[in-house]
């Protein structure tokens, strides 16, 4: 149902008759049966009236659809914001923790090269920041955990929901922690919809990786970024949930190339804060599989 203009094709259900409506539910991916269609026609559901469904009048007409897909369509109709909260875990970062002072001196290498990040700013540029961020986290994450990750560019997954690849997976030993996907903010909805597609795809996938009397993650954590706005995300079984309505942010500006500057306090503290969430997720994964 998402593709890369998810906002018009919202504003084409809306406008919808029943008839309509269900032409096109038929044409998605959203496990709806006869049955359900047959609702749809009873209750006289048009496209407006679709997309002001809540979860509880959806269920109370007779239909079932399982918690993901609805809330890909609230995504669709009401943005990011739908989504429920989780409580993230984190870990604090030691100012003089080497691997965060070797990020800080890799971003202003590319301050000093890239300058002031914008939203026109080239893909690369983003990508740069964000995997110096994303490796500098693994370090400290194996320091903290003994455990080794890795991290795996534009990982292939094949699954009945998304196939394709991730901007980049991360695994400790062979199953999968995490994914990241690198989204401009036009697209913020697109890529959350995306994002959790691909978690339950490589959610199935690390269930029948796992033996019978192995251990498997019951929930896997989703990052959608740009390198200046982070959303955190977590999917457990058709459940989504994230970790903020509104992003975490960095600022990377020129101005913060002065170590003396307000701007690189700023610049530090959002490095230090992003940081310190993906290496709590890290952890609490590897702490969850050991506990069991």
């Amino acid at each position: 149902m998402f593709t890369s203009t998810v906002e018009h094709d919202s504003y084409l259900v809306e406008n919808y008759d029943t008839e309509t409506l269900i032409n096109f539910l038929k044409e998605q991916n959203l496990k709806l049966d006869d049955d359900d269609f047959k609702i749809l026609c009873k209750e006289k559901i048009t496209g407006l009236s679709f997309l002001d469904l809540t979860e509880e009048k959806f269920c109370s007409i007779g239909l079932h659809w399982d918690q993901q897909h609805f809330s890909q369509k609230s995504l669709a109709s009401e943005g990011t914001e739908v989504i429920p909260l989780f409580t993230s875990q984190t870990y604090e970062i030691q100012e003089d923790n080497k691997h965060f002072m070797l990020c800080m001196a890799d971003i202003k290498l590319q301050l000093k090269s890239y300058r002031t990040l914008v939203m026109t700013s080239l893909e690369s540029m983003r990508n740069e920041y964000i995997s110096t961020i994303l490796y500098t986290a693994l370090h400290i994450a194996e320091d903290f955990t003994n455990k080794n990750f890795s991290m795996k560019p534009e990982y292939e997954i094949i699954g009945k929901e998304s196939c394709g690849q991730v901007d980049y997976a991360i695994k400790e030993s062979d199953s999968l922690i995490c994914i990241t996907e690198d989204k401009v903010q036009q697209k913020l909805t697109e890529g959350f919809a995306q994002n959790i597609m691909q978690l339950e795809s490589l959610y199935e996938t690390n269930k029948r990786k796992q033996t019978r009397d192995d251990d498997y993650f019951d929930y896997l954590y989703g990052i959608v970024t740009l390198a200046r706005d982070w959303h955190f995300l977590l999917y457990s079984l058709g459940e989504i949930l994230q970790a903020s309505k509104a992003p975490f942010s960095i600022e990377f500006t020129e101005k913060s190339l002065d170590e003396s500057s307000e701007e690189y306090q700023t610049l530090h503290r959002g490095v230090r804060k992003i940081l310190s969430i993906i290496v709590g997720l890290l952890n609490d994964r590897v702490c969850e599989r050991c506990a069991r």
